[in-house]
Protein backbone atom coordinates (compact mmCIF):
# COMPACT_ATOMS: atom_id res chain seq x y z
CA UNK A 1 0.00 0.00 0.00
CA UNK A 2 1.50 3.28 -0.73
CA UNK A 3 1.83 5.37 2.02
CA UNK A 4 -0.09 8.67 2.14
CA UNK A 5 1.38 11.78 3.63
CA UNK A 6 -1.13 13.90 5.32
CA UNK A 7 1.34 17.43 4.63
CA UNK A 8 1.36 16.45 0.76
CA UNK A 9 -2.54 16.28 0.17
CA UNK A 10 -3.09 19.69 -2.17
CA UNK A 11 -5.43 22.64 -1.42
CA UNK A 12 -5.88 21.98 2.04
CA UNK A 13 -8.23 19.34 1.12
CA UNK A 14 -9.36 17.05 4.49
CA UNK A 15 -7.14 13.32 4.24
CA UNK A 16 -8.38 10.33 3.30
CA UNK A 17 -9.99 8.73 5.62
CA UNK A 18 -8.07 6.68 7.89
CA UNK A 19 -9.28 2.85 8.30
CA UNK A 20 -8.08 -0.30 10.63
CA UNK A 21 -10.04 -3.00 9.53
CA UNK A 22 -13.96 -1.81 9.90
CA UNK A 23 -12.89 1.12 12.72
CA UNK A 24 -12.40 4.80 11.51
CA UNK A 25 -10.09 6.92 12.75
CA UNK A 26 -11.76 10.32 13.67
CA UNK A 27 -9.90 13.43 12.73
CA UNK A 28 -10.55 14.66 15.99
CA UNK A 29 -8.72 11.86 17.91
CA UNK A 30 -6.05 12.71 15.53
CA UNK A 31 -5.97 16.35 16.55
CA UNK A 32 -5.89 15.78 20.01
CA UNK A 33 -3.16 13.33 20.10
CA UNK A 34 -1.14 15.41 18.01
CA UNK A 35 0.05 17.44 21.63
CA UNK A 36 1.65 14.45 22.50
CA UNK A 37 4.18 14.30 18.81
CA UNK A 38 5.81 17.63 18.67
CA UNK A 39 7.42 17.71 15.17
CA UNK A 40 8.98 20.71 12.97
CA UNK A 41 5.66 21.03 11.33
CA UNK A 42 2.08 20.54 12.10
CA UNK A 43 1.80 18.00 8.85
CA UNK A 44 4.51 15.96 10.35
CA UNK A 45 2.88 15.80 13.88
CA UNK A 46 -0.64 15.10 12.33
CA UNK A 47 0.94 11.83 10.36
CA UNK A 48 3.05 10.77 13.65
CA UNK A 49 -0.37 11.59 15.54
CA UNK A 50 -2.29 9.24 12.99
CA UNK A 51 0.36 6.54 13.10
CA UNK A 52 0.00 6.18 17.00
CA UNK A 53 -3.72 5.55 16.86
CA UNK A 54 -3.61 3.10 14.44
CA UNK A 55 -0.85 1.08 15.89
CA UNK A 56 -3.01 1.37 19.11
CA UNK A 57 -6.14 0.51 17.16
CA UNK A 58 -4.26 -2.43 15.63
CA UNK A 59 -3.54 -3.74 19.40
CA UNK A 60 -6.81 -3.27 20.58
CA UNK A 61 -8.63 -5.04 17.47
CA UNK A 62 -5.71 -7.82 18.30
CA UNK A 63 -6.36 -8.37 21.78
CA UNK A 64 -10.46 -8.22 21.48
CA UNK A 65 -9.80 -11.13 18.73
CA UNK A 66 -7.63 -13.25 21.64
CA UNK A 67 -10.35 -12.38 24.14
CA UNK A 68 -8.22 -10.41 25.92
CA UNK A 69 -10.58 -6.98 25.60
CA UNK A 70 -13.88 -6.47 24.50
CA UNK A 71 -14.33 -5.32 20.53
CA UNK A 72 -16.69 -1.80 22.61
CA UNK A 73 -12.95 -0.64 23.81
CA UNK A 74 -12.01 0.43 27.08
CA UNK A 75 -10.58 3.85 29.04
CA UNK A 76 -6.94 4.52 28.19
CA UNK A 77 -5.76 3.00 31.70
CA UNK A 78 -7.49 -0.34 30.79
CA UNK A 79 -6.15 0.23 27.25
CA UNK A 80 -2.60 0.18 28.49
CA UNK A 81 -2.70 -2.91 30.77
CA UNK A 82 -4.42 -4.56 27.39
CA UNK A 83 -1.84 -3.62 25.39
CA UNK A 84 0.74 -4.56 27.85
CA UNK A 85 -0.98 -8.13 28.60
CA UNK A 86 -1.03 -8.60 24.41
CA UNK A 87 2.84 -8.08 23.53
CA UNK A 88 3.66 -10.15 26.84
CA UNK A 89 1.51 -13.06 25.42
CA UNK A 90 2.46 -12.46 21.60
CA UNK A 91 5.75 -10.49 21.50
CA UNK A 92 9.03 -12.91 21.25
CA UNK A 93 11.88 -10.88 22.64
CA UNK A 94 15.24 -13.23 22.98
CA UNK A 95 17.48 -12.15 26.23
CA UNK A 96 20.86 -11.28 24.70
CA UNK A 97 23.48 -13.65 25.84
CA UNK A 98 26.77 -12.49 27.64
CA UNK A 99 28.67 -13.09 24.59
CA UNK A 100 26.27 -10.60 22.79
CA UNK A 101 26.93 -7.95 25.31
CA UNK A 102 30.05 -8.12 25.78
CA UNK A 103 30.55 -7.98 21.88
CA UNK A 104 28.15 -5.14 21.93
CA UNK A 105 30.16 -3.52 24.60
CA UNK A 106 33.47 -3.80 22.96
CA UNK A 107 32.05 -2.58 19.39
CA UNK A 108 30.13 0.46 20.93
CA UNK A 109 32.54 1.48 24.24
CA UNK A 110 32.32 5.11 23.57
CA UNK A 111 28.30 4.55 24.15
CA UNK A 112 29.01 3.83 28.11
CA UNK A 113 31.77 5.91 28.67
CA UNK A 114 31.83 8.66 31.05
CA UNK A 115 31.61 11.72 29.42
CA UNK A 116 34.14 14.43 29.29
CA UNK A 117 33.62 17.61 31.28
CA UNK A 118 34.75 21.02 31.15
CA UNK A 119 35.48 23.63 33.49
CA UNK A 120 34.52 26.58 32.07
CA UNK A 121 34.19 30.48 32.68
CA UNK A 122 32.35 32.99 30.56
CA UNK A 123 31.27 36.14 29.68
CA UNK A 124 27.63 36.64 28.38
CA UNK A 125 27.14 39.97 26.26
CA UNK A 126 23.24 39.67 25.84
CA UNK A 127 21.72 40.40 22.74
CA UNK A 128 18.28 38.82 21.05
CA UNK A 129 18.54 36.43 18.21
CA UNK A 130 16.45 39.03 15.76
CA UNK A 131 18.29 42.45 17.25
CA UNK A 132 20.89 43.16 14.45
CA UNK A 133 22.47 45.73 16.47
CA UNK A 134 22.45 44.58 19.74
CA UNK A 135 24.61 41.63 18.43
CA UNK A 136 26.84 43.47 16.65
CA UNK A 137 27.61 45.55 19.29
CA UNK A 138 28.09 42.55 21.26
CA UNK A 139 30.31 40.99 19.19
CA UNK A 140 32.68 44.18 19.07
CA UNK A 141 33.09 44.41 22.69
CA UNK A 142 33.38 40.63 22.95
CA UNK A 143 36.50 41.01 20.80
CA UNK A 144 37.86 43.90 22.76
CA UNK A 145 37.77 41.89 25.76
CA UNK A 146 39.47 39.10 24.27
CA UNK A 147 42.05 40.89 23.53
CA UNK A 148 42.71 42.67 26.81
CA UNK A 149 42.44 39.21 28.15
CA UNK A 150 44.82 37.73 26.23
CA UNK A 151 47.34 40.56 27.27
CA UNK A 152 45.93 40.37 31.35
CA UNK A 153 44.35 36.85 31.81
CA UNK A 154 43.69 38.19 35.61
CA UNK A 155 41.48 40.28 34.54
CA UNK A 156 38.44 37.98 33.53
CA UNK A 157 36.58 38.54 37.41
CA UNK A 158 36.51 42.03 36.48
CA UNK A 159 35.02 41.94 33.39
CA UNK A 160 32.09 39.38 33.67
CA UNK A 161 31.19 41.20 36.81
CA UNK A 162 31.14 44.30 34.91
CA UNK A 163 29.71 43.25 31.79
CA UNK A 164 28.13 39.63 31.94
CA UNK A 165 24.13 39.08 32.08
CA UNK A 166 24.72 35.83 33.25
CA UNK A 167 24.02 35.30 37.01
CA UNK A 168 27.55 33.70 36.86
CA UNK A 169 29.09 37.12 37.24
CA UNK A 170 28.59 37.08 41.02
CA UNK A 171 31.34 34.34 40.51
CA UNK A 172 33.76 35.45 38.45
CA UNK A 173 31.74 34.12 35.71
CA UNK A 174 32.49 30.48 36.97
CA UNK A 175 29.90 27.73 35.22
CA UNK A 176 31.65 25.14 37.41
CA UNK A 177 32.23 21.71 36.03
CA UNK A 178 30.10 21.19 32.52
CA UNK A 179 28.78 17.65 31.04
CA UNK A 180 27.66 17.81 27.33
CA UNK A 181 23.76 19.02 27.62
CA UNK A 182 24.29 21.18 30.56
CA UNK A 183 23.91 24.35 28.64
CA UNK A 184 22.22 25.55 25.43
CA UNK A 185 22.70 22.97 22.41
CA UNK A 186 25.00 25.74 19.93
CA UNK A 187 27.26 26.85 22.76
CA UNK A 188 27.39 23.18 24.00
CA UNK A 189 28.82 21.88 20.74
CA UNK A 190 31.39 24.79 20.47
CA UNK A 191 32.53 24.21 23.89
CA UNK A 192 33.31 20.56 23.44
CA UNK A 193 35.31 21.72 20.69
CA UNK A 194 37.61 24.13 21.94
CA UNK A 195 41.04 23.04 23.22
CA UNK A 196 42.03 24.46 26.91
CA UNK A 197 42.34 28.26 27.25
CA UNK A 198 40.61 31.27 26.53
CA UNK A 199 39.27 30.98 22.96
CA UNK A 200 40.43 33.85 20.50
CA UNK A 201 36.56 34.84 19.56
CA UNK A 202 33.27 34.84 21.30
CA UNK A 203 30.94 32.35 20.76
CA UNK A 204 27.35 32.64 19.41
CA UNK A 205 24.39 31.33 21.14
CA UNK A 206 20.55 32.51 21.73
CA UNK A 207 21.44 34.56 24.13
CA UNK A 208 23.84 37.22 22.66
CA UNK A 209 27.90 36.24 22.42
CA UNK A 210 29.90 34.36 25.26
CA UNK A 211 33.41 35.32 26.13
CA UNK A 212 34.68 32.05 26.87
CA UNK A 213 37.65 30.46 29.05
CA UNK A 214 38.23 26.63 29.44
CA UNK A 215 40.43 26.28 32.66
CA UNK A 216 40.31 22.49 32.45
CA UNK A 217 39.39 19.49 30.84
CA UNK A 218 38.75 15.74 32.73
CA UNK A 219 38.47 13.46 29.37
CA UNK A 220 35.69 10.76 29.47
CA UNK A 221 36.79 7.38 30.64
CA UNK A 222 35.87 4.04 29.10
CA UNK A 223 33.77 2.35 31.79
CA UNK A 224 34.79 -1.68 31.96
CA UNK A 225 32.16 -4.16 30.84
CA UNK A 226 31.79 -4.81 34.47
CA UNK A 227 30.78 -1.21 35.34
CA UNK A 228 27.97 -1.09 32.95
CA UNK A 229 27.12 -4.75 31.89
CA UNK A 230 23.27 -4.41 33.38
CA UNK A 231 23.07 -0.82 31.35
CA UNK A 232 24.55 -3.36 28.21
CA UNK A 233 21.90 -5.72 28.57
CA UNK A 234 19.24 -2.98 28.51
CA UNK A 235 20.52 -1.75 25.37
CA UNK A 236 20.76 -4.68 23.50
CA UNK A 237 17.11 -5.94 25.05
CA UNK A 238 15.36 -2.57 24.06
CA UNK A 239 16.86 -2.99 20.30
CA UNK A 240 15.39 -6.16 20.33
CA UNK A 241 11.64 -5.19 21.40
CA UNK A 242 11.96 -2.42 18.98
CA UNK A 243 12.92 -5.13 16.07
CA UNK A 244 10.34 -7.67 17.33
CA UNK A 245 7.37 -5.24 17.83
CA UNK A 246 8.28 -3.79 14.36
CA UNK A 247 7.56 -6.66 12.51
CA UNK A 248 4.76 -7.70 15.01
CA UNK A 249 3.31 -4.73 13.72
CA UNK A 250 3.85 -4.89 9.91
CA UNK A 251 2.26 -8.62 10.14
CA UNK A 252 -1.15 -6.80 12.08
CA UNK A 253 -1.21 -3.88 9.34
CA UNK A 254 -1.35 -6.46 6.57
CA UNK A 255 -3.92 -9.26 8.45
CA UNK A 256 -6.43 -6.45 9.49
CA UNK A 257 -5.73 -3.64 6.89
CA UNK A 258 -5.07 -0.46 7.05
CA UNK A 259 -6.25 2.12 4.82
CA UNK A 260 -5.60 6.12 4.30
CA UNK A 261 -2.10 5.99 5.96
CA UNK A 262 0.80 3.22 6.36
CA UNK A 263 2.88 2.74 9.40
CA UNK A 264 6.79 3.03 8.83
CA UNK A 265 9.99 1.57 11.04
CA UNK A 266 8.96 4.36 13.50
CA UNK A 267 6.15 2.29 14.47
CA UNK A 268 7.83 0.36 17.04
CA UNK A 269 9.43 3.06 18.58
CA UNK A 270 6.76 5.46 18.91
CA UNK A 271 4.60 2.94 20.73
CA UNK A 272 7.93 2.08 23.10
CA UNK A 273 7.68 6.04 23.75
Amino acid sequence: MQKIDIEMIPGGASPPPIRVGEATIAEADIAQEMQYHPADSAGTAQLKAARALVVRELLRQRAAALGLADDDGADLDEDDAIIAALLEQELDVPEPSEEDCRRFHATHAERFSEPTRLQVRHILLAAAPDDAEARDAGYRLGEKLVKELGEHPERFTEFAQRHSACPSKEEGGELGWLAPGQTVAELDDALHRLPEGLHDRPLASRYGWHVVSIDARQGGRERPYEEVAEHVRHSLREQSTRRALRHYLMALQAEIGVEGVSLDDESGSALMQ
